[in-house]
């Protein structure tokens, strides 16, 4: 494909019109075509994961601001097909390397190598001595070790347990994960320099995920969220399987309208907060807003305005209603107004204050 810089470059003029590209980064992004790191089997994310079996809808998925698969099942054949290894929106990449503030002789851990790209990008960047890039999965690791290397950068690849970070290089000024946790891992603050920042998806079952951006001091990391990021998790982090549903325990309700807010960021931090373990997702079904909720050990429901349908012990339903009930009393506030602590006595997620955390 020989019109590639071109489509390198209009795809970058994009990101940088919508506010995604900062100034600074353009160069970075210039010097490192993303088609370099992309495998040539992908597969695009749709309902399920869509194998990309032509050179041109590999080139257009390549440049293009959308995610593309690169790994299913661990890399294990014959498995369902879910996807555990991706390559990140190029505009989600752009605004968390922004959110990273970064400075000239910052020393950088990334958690999660991938394809590549993200280290890369941060060699082009601080200098390759500056970034060191941990990946759990051996081939992986292995393929973006090459790939880095082909592109003409050098950071350390280490195969091995994100969760545990890499204490030989520590301490760092930054950190930044590309894949989702629940409980920011202890060894990240102790090896992120006082005065560091951590960048780091945090997963939220229900709905969706938010980024957040944590200060470090005193062995404290505490920030709030600076937008919205689904990620894959952190093989440590995964959801347990979920229990089955019995459905002769099925209870039919009317319906019940759907406030706007249930997906929404904030909504989401509150209640997962408020109903750890709780799982939420919508969508339409033969034309009708629905939202499904379910707790992994055999509770359920679905509800739409024409009716409610419950299952299991729980009455998941009343319970976000009333969970939304309660937010509403604080404000309906947005996820700007929520804030994260970890610390020794473990991780809390606030509203407005430190000292106000949602219980």
């Amino acid at each position: 494909m020989t019109d590639w810089p071109q489509r390198q470059a209009a795809l970058l003029d994009a990101l940088a019109a919508s506010g995604a590209l900062p100034l600074e980064w353009r160069p970075a992004f210039d010097a490192v075509p993303r088609h370099q790191f992309v495998p040539r089997e992908v597969w695009k994310q749709e309902v399920t994961c869509a194998p990309v079996t032509t050179e041109a809808a590999w080139w257009d998925l390549v440049y293009s601001d959308e995610p593309i698969v690169t790994q299913l099942d661990d890399g294990k054949g014959g498995g369902p097909g879910v996807a555990t290894s991706s390559g990140s929106k190029p505009s989600l990449v752009a605004r968390m390397l922004g959110a990273l503030d970064v400075a000239d002789g910052h020393r950088v851990l990334e958690i999660g190598t991938g394809t590549g790209w993200n280290a890369a990008l941060l060699a082009a960047r601080l200098g390759s001595e500056n970034v060191t890039t941990v990946e759990v999965d051996e081939r992986l690791a292995e393929r973006a070790e090459k790939a880095i290397g082909a592109a003409g950068y050098g950071p350390r690849v280490i195969h091995g347990d994100g969760a545990l970070g890499w204490a030989s290089g520590a301490p760092y000024e930054r950190l930044i994960a590309t894949c989702s946790v629940r409980q920011v891992p202890p060894a990240w603050i102790e090896q992120t320099a006082p005065g560091g920042v951590i960048v780091v998806p945090f997963a939220l079952d229900f709905w969706s995920g938010a980024l957040l951006r944590l200060d470090v001091s005193g062995g404290v990391a505490q920030g709030r969220p600076v937008g919205d990021a689904q990620f894959m998790p952190m093989r440590s982090h995964r959801p347990v399987a979920d229990a089955p549903v019995d459905g002769s325990t099925a209870r039919r309700a009317p319906g019940s309208t759907v406030p706007d807010t249930v997906a929404s960021l904030g909504f989401a931090l509150y209640t997962s907060a408020r109903l750890p373990g709780v799982a939420m997702t919508d969508g339409h079904s033969e034309g009708t807003y629905q939202i499904w909720l379910w707790d992994r050990e055999g509770s359920a429901a679905t509800v739409t305005d024409e009716e409610v349908w419950q299952y299991g012990p729980r009455s998941l339903w009343e319970e976000v209603a009333e969970a939304h009930a309660g937010y509403v009393g604080d404000g309906s506030p947005s996820a700007e107004e929520f804030g994260v602590t970890v610390d020794g006595a473990g991780q809390r997620v606030w509203l407005r204050s430190p000292e106000a955390p949602i219980v």
